[in-house]
């Protein structure tokens, strides 16, 4: 690494824990209740083991993601002043964003404060890899904009799949495959989920890393600009299977993290 590149990660970090068992137990929670995204994270936490200090070390030999870390901006403050964000042009990603987060009934604090809920000891060091699990964490909403995958069970867990591909972890690609597999369960067999899921990591990983960008930069420009410079695809089995369970009666639109 170069100086310009150097980071500090406290040396006294405690090793993550690599627990299936608890992973499970976590997921049978929000299988149960969709709405719990503390589960979320804990499910994360049980199976990432250090692959987020992987990701990050990915993240900073880049030139994108080096200068975001020179930065060190911390965004849940600026994407939840939506003031500004409505005064940018109609169809922006900051426009879109704030009439996203309103229309949800969220905030990036929200996310924040269901992160922080359990006690773990981890976010007791202030250094480089926290500010990086922060940036993931606050960047997760702009993944559902950017992307084109809904809030709803489904959007989820094909959302978690693009996010898989563009930054990896087991914790992850965990919820995605269960959360395909609890759909797929009472879907018609032509809304086709696994295609659904399959999609969705086709393109979070033909697409450019999201995280690596700059956030703050991105939110005056038109949206459609964004995906295309991106190279994000539009998720069309994704819209045709939402079609397929509304006209079957079942119910896709139920919140989920």
């Amino acid at each position: 690494m170069t100086a310009a590149t150097m980071t500090n990660i406290n040396p006294d970090r405690p090793q993550p824990k690599f627990r299936p068992l608890k992973a499970w137990m976590h997921m049978q929670r929000l299988i149960a209740n969709k709405e719990d995204t503390e589960q979320v994270f804990l499910i994360i936490e049980s199976l990432n083991g250090n692959h987020l200090l992987k990701d990050f070390e990915r993240f900073v030999s880049t030139e994108r993601g080096a200068a975001e870390l020179r930065k060190r901006t911390y965004l849940p403050p600026l994407l939840d002043d939506h003031g500004p964000l409505y005064e940018m042009p109609e169809g922006s990603v900051g426009r879109v964003y704030a009439e996203f987060m309103e229309r949800e009934g969220l905030t990036a604090a929200g996310l924040v404060a269901e992160s922080e809920k359990r006690d773990t000891g981890w976010r007791d060091y202030d250094d480089d890899l926290l500010w990086y699990a922060n940036r993931l964490r606050d960047t997760h909403d702009m993944f559902h904009i950017l992307s084109g995958y809904g809030r709803d069970a489904l959007g989820e867990a094909t959302l978690l799949g693009f996010t898989h591909s563009q930054q990896g972890g087991l914790g992850v690609r965990f919820i995605n495959f269960m959360g395909g597999r609890q759909i797929a369960k009472v879907a018609p067999k032509e809304a086709d989920i696994k295609g659904v899921i399959r999609e969705g990591r086709e393109n979070g990983k033909r697409a450019k890393r999201i995280i690596e960008q700059d956030i703050l930069a991105l939110l005056p420009r038109p949206l459609d600009e964004v995906r295309a410079e991106l190279g994000i695809a539009e998720p069309i089995l994704y819209h045709r299977a939402l079609k397929i369970l509304a006209d079957a009666g079942i119910e896709p639109l139920a919140t989920a993290a």
